[in-house]
């Protein structure tokens, strides 16, 4: 096991890391931007390192100062946890070259899976499921063109080097293709610095499941179970919950088994996710895989009783997968609720600033990730994710029931700040969730005045 790790994150990922670590006797590294200079999560750093201004790309984006920092405090190993530049593989690759570990999957594995295109094309090389769409990138609007009209409308040009949830554009009709797709290349140029777009069959009302895979580097591959992720706003997510309600389980364990097939075929190592669309008749397709630890993996570490970073750890170091994780057996139901720092009433406008009051939820089976506590100041150049709220019962009206319980005791407030946290609660109030009916047009169908 390593003796150091730099965490290159900032916020709740970077506590939850670091919490994992210190259980395991490593020496906690943490960078932070300026912003960031009086957060709490660096209370838990045993050396801290200051890597630049508030902007992301002068901080946490900017690998010379990641691995600067990692060089210069001696640190054996980079957990980059999600986001900045844990999908970054000139980053993996930098990291190797400067004899640091890159807590991930190979380099070589990042880049082919970050492009949404190259993914796709592996995942139909590993006889996995895909909706009909362009074989490889487009390059202009007349192949766009005929593509779209032998698909069907309505379609959905997404950037290959996106991810997250950004970069794609629905076009319902063969009128709105040229402007779909020019403005699709525009996006993926501002957003990625890369142009190249693929288009597919668009569902207009599906639910999104993914499987929690790990793998180490002797071979073994398992999954933890899938998490449905189908509660979104603008495909970012904002409950999930593991195992995947309201599903055959045959279907749900045909897309477990795909996850695995999947990892093995690419050559995964490390702790990842493979994410599927289920459509009306009940069948799955593969829609991308995340080469990282994910923002909703406590769902899947509540009903496992796997810590999944501990096992990100110990497969970097060389380690085989744990007898944790080959015999795990899901048990119960897991809810994760994301607090974003966010004001419904006004379209989830951000609303960043001091935190005077802020009352987690406690009690039985609730767990409570965040970086929040009274007199922190939220800054504005990150994420709005405040906190995530995770419960766990015996069956899904008791963990539903819980998380209700939960969100009614937590309490945030502060001059302008505005959460998330009423929203939540009407949406695990509403009877398509509760009745596990729900799909990803279930919030856009809430907001419609």
């Amino acid at each position: 096991m390593f003796s150091s790790v730099l965490i290159a994150n900032r916020g709740e990922i970077a506590l939850r890391v670091a919490r994992t670590c210190r259980e395991l006797g490593i020496r906690v590294i943490m960078v932070y931007s300026t912003a960031d200079r009086d957060s709490p999560a660096l209370r838990l750093a045993d050396e801290l390192v200051h890597i630049g201004p508030p902007a992301a790309a002068r901080s946490y984006r900017y690998a010379p100062a990641i691995i600067e920092a990692a060089r210069r405090t001696g640190a054996e190993a980079v957990h980059p946890g999600y986001g900045f530049l844990s999908e970054d593989p000139d980053f993996a690759r930098a990291c190797r070259a400067h004899g640091i570990t890159f807590i991930g999957p190979p380099a070589e594995v990042i880049f082919r899976l970050g492009d949404k295109a190259q993914a796709r094309e592996a995942a139909v090389e590993a006889g996995l499921p895909v909706l009909p769409g362009s074989i490889r990138t487009l390059s202009d609007g007349a192949e766009a063109r005929r593509a779209a009209d032998e698909i069907g409308y309505p379609v959905i040009i997404k950037a290959a080097a996106g991810g997250g949830g950004r970069g794609m554009t629905v076009v319902r009709d063969a009128r709105e293709l040229a402007s779909g797709y020019a403005r699709a290349r525009a996006d993926a140029l501002t957003l990625f610095g890369d142009g190249r777009v693929y288009v597919e069959k668009y569902l207009e009302t599906a639910r999104h499941i993914e499987v929690q895979v790990m793998a180490d580097e002797h071979g073994d591959v398992v999954h933890l179970g899938a998490r449905d992720c189908s509660v979104q706003r603008r495909r970012q997510k904002l409950i999930e919950e593991s195992p995947a309600p309201g599903l055959p389980e045959d279907l749900v364990a045909r897309m477990c088994e795909a996850g695995v097939r999947g990892a093995r075929a690419t050559g995964y190592v490390g702790a990842g996710t493979f994410e599927f669309l289920v459509g009306d008749e009940r069948e799955f397709y593969f829609m991308e895989a995340n080469s990282r630890i994910q923002v909703e993996h406590p769902v899947t570490e509540m009903v496992t009783g796997v810590d999944l970073v501990r096992e990100q750890l110990a497969v970097a170091s060389g380690h085989r997968l744990s007898a944790a994780v080959r015999d795990a057996v899901p048990t119960g139901v897991a809810i994760e609720c994301r607090i974003n720092v966010e004001d419904p009433e006004r379209g989830f406008l951000p609303t960043p600033g001091l935190i005077e009051e802020f009352v987690p939820p406690n009690g039985p089976f609730t767990r409570v990730d965040t970086h929040g506590v009274p007199g922190m100041r939220v800054p504005p150049d990150y994420d709005p994710l405040l906190a995530k709220v995770i419960v766990w019962d015996a069956d899904r009206d008791g963990a539903i029931a819980r998380m209700d319980r939960a969100l009614a005791e937590l309490r945030v407030t502060g001059p302008g700040v505005r959460t998330t946290t009423g929203f939540l609660r009407e949406v695990i109030g509403h009877p398509l969730f509760r009745e596990a009916k729900h799909t990803t047009g279930l919030v856009d169908s809430m907001l419609v005045p």
